[in-house]
């Protein structure tokens, strides 16, 4: 199962290089296109702030008064929100009944999800029924509805305080572990303000601690290290020349590691837990699928959280606590492709995780745990009617899941990276030599990509010779290898976005009379309601947080964005999830 991602079936190099070169391009041509349109949006804005938050800061503090009067304070408290990206009921039911045909258990067996099962959570945003990643974690940092691709800032372009910046302000601890790039929207929206999702170069800047408040995160864990290397180092995607390695240390950041053995000697080195201020950046761009995870070069997320947590549990002085956000980010993007292969993976790593956590929780006092999703993302389906003019079977086939071997991302990069050797091999393309190419073509797609790689043994010809069409985009390549597999399995999906389904909620507290402290979160809720859930435990004062960058705004978004003279464009969320 965990196939070295780095060495594809017939190739040497990464097949992911083909998508990462292009991604790197697509993600500095976004820093180029119209974000001087929402600066000059954010502008005008700005002067809405200071009532804004003034009103919010009345609103938010007789709530809190309200709620707070009845709560008697404990201990220090914790809050792990583990937040399952694109993760929705129908690939709950998937996880569920896969993980019970894999070790043989009986329909009755519950996964670590099924047992905390307390509500569901209304995804929309301001501005759409459908979210994106970017306003739904925005809803649950800020508890506030914001437009798709808002990054911690409220409709009107105005930054907003999150849940990790008022932990911080409170003298607590904060972590995010992650395993897309810790630029990506979901982390961002606890940790950075920008006014779209793609300004990732300027979403690192404030991570390492250049912006109004500071260094706000202690412990940081994901890929993307691309964001944090100078444009004059190969494989960047800054367009200037910072070098946050370099310059995170000025904030606080004393430890950088790159992979899993500098992980593995800095926690042997200190007792079995990292130091705080430890970044890892395990992967230029988001980690692999857990399918395709090479062991030995990135940690895992329940690797990455069961270390978060010891770090954060060993440095935590009494009555302080901690904030840690943990987000199964590739769960989505398995979605985004239609693979339910890397899907299914990613869920099960998901599960381990939250297995993780409880333990955590049954044994530190004051502790909750609450785990949701920010949207729904494939419009997936348990049950497939291919024709139209038949009744559909009713049927379910984890055996044809079972046999396949990696993702369909890392066969699309084997398909594209044969396909690209061929038109550059002169002895093939001489006439004469076609038939002689296509038998080739033919045969490496049906025993290498389809057979070895997904379990296909049953080929079609037009499914053959589809995928031997030299010209094809990547991303119809992974919708087509994705529906070949799911066809077969008997799955469905309506879409390679995202959906407007209520997503489950699930939440564990080691809290006295827990229960009772869990009722806040029973039922059908705003996704909002989480943050405030979160604020009202925590006794955070989010409003504050809010006008200390309001103050800043002008002098900040002048000096210190580099977004100013740029713009972005929508393009790479097709590749990498939105």
């Amino acid at each position: 199962m965990n196939r070295q991602a780095s060495a594809p079936l017939l190739a040497n190099e990464d097949p992911r290089d083909s998508f990462d070169d292009q991604e790197r391009e697509l993600l500095k041509q976004e820093s180029r296109k119209q974000i001087n349109r929402e600066r000059r949006r954010m502008c005008l804005c700005l002067g809405l702030a200071v009532v804004l938050a003034s009103a919010a800061a009345i609103t938010t503090t007789y709530l809190l008064t309200k709620s707070t009067n009845t709560f008697t304070p404990g201990r220090s408290r914790n809050v792990i929100m583990m937040v399952s990206d694109g993760f929705g009921p129908a690939s709950q039911t998937y996880g569920r009944s896969y993980w019970q045909y894999k070790n043989n258990y009986t329909e009755g067996v519950k996964t670590s999800l099924d047992a905390i099962l307390i509500g569901a959570s209304r995804t929309r945003s301001s501005d759409s029924l459908v979210t994106d990643s970017a306003a739904g974690a925005t809803a649950f940092s800020c508890a506030m509805k914001s437009y798709n691709a808002a990054i911690g800032v409220d409709p009107y372009g105005n930054p907003c305080g999150t849940v990790l910046e008022s932990a911080k302000a409170n003298g607590m601890r904060t972590g995010l572990v992650v395993t897309s790039r810790v630029t990506h929207a979901t982390p961002a929206s606890f940790s950075a303000h920008v006014v779209h999702r793609d300004m990732e170069a300027d979403i690192a800047v404030q991570q390492i601690g250049d912006y109004a408040l500071g260094r706000q995160v202690d412990l940081m864990m994901g890929g993307g290290r691309c964001f944090f290397l100078p444009n004059t180092t190969e494989g960047s995607c800054r367009l200037d020349d910072r070098d946050l390695i370099k310059e995170s240390k000025d904030y606080g950041w004393d430890h950088v590691v790159f992979n899993k053995a500098e992980f593995d000697e800095l926690m042997a080195k200190n007792n079995k837990v990292l130091p705080l201020r430890t970044l890892g950046l395990f992967h230029p761009s988001h980690m692999n699928f857990e399918i395709d995870r090479n062991p030995e070069l990135e940690p895992s997320l329940h690797e990455m959280t069961t270390a978060a947590l010891a770090t954060l549990e060993k440095t935590t002085s009494s009555g302080q606590g901690f904030f840690l956000m943990v987000e199964g980010s590739r769960i989505d993007m398995g979605a985004h492709n239609n693979d339910p292969v890397a899907h299914v993976h990613e869920i099960l790593e998901y599960h381990k995780t939250i297995e993780v956590v409880k333990t955590f929780v049954d044994n530190n006092p004051d502790t909750v745990m609450i785990s949701t999703s920010d949207h729904e993302t494939g419009g997936f389906t348990l049950g497939l009617q291919s024709d139209p003019d038949t009744y559909p079977d009713y049927l379910w086939r984890p055996e044809v899941i079972s046999r396949a071997k990696v993702s369909t991302e890392i066969l699309t990069g084997d398909l594209i990276h044969f396909h690209t050797a061929n038109k550059n091999n002169d002895a093939i393309n001489m006439q004469g030599g076609q038939e002689s190419r296509r038998r080739r073509t033919h045969d490496f797609i049906q025993k290498q990509i389809l057979d070895r790689g997904l379990g296909i043994t049953d080929a079609t010809e037009e499914e053959i010779e589809y995928l031997s069409n030299a010209d094809a985009i990547p991303n119809d390549i992974l919708r087509f290898l994705g529906h070949a597999i799911s066809r077969r399995a008997n799955l469905g999906w309506t879409t390679m976005g995202h959906t407007g389904v209520d997503v489950n909620l699930y939440a564990a507290s080691s809290v006295q009379n827990g229960n009772r402290m869990l009722d806040r979160l029973r039922g059908n809720h705003e996704n909002t309601e989480i943050g405030d859930y979160m604020s009202w435990y925590l006794q955070l004062d989010l409003p504050s947080i809010t006008e200390k960058l309001t103050k800043s705004a002008n002098k900040w978004f002048k000096h210190k964005s580099s977004f100013a003279a740029t713009e972005h464009s929508h393009s790479l969320h097709e590749e990498t999830g939105h």
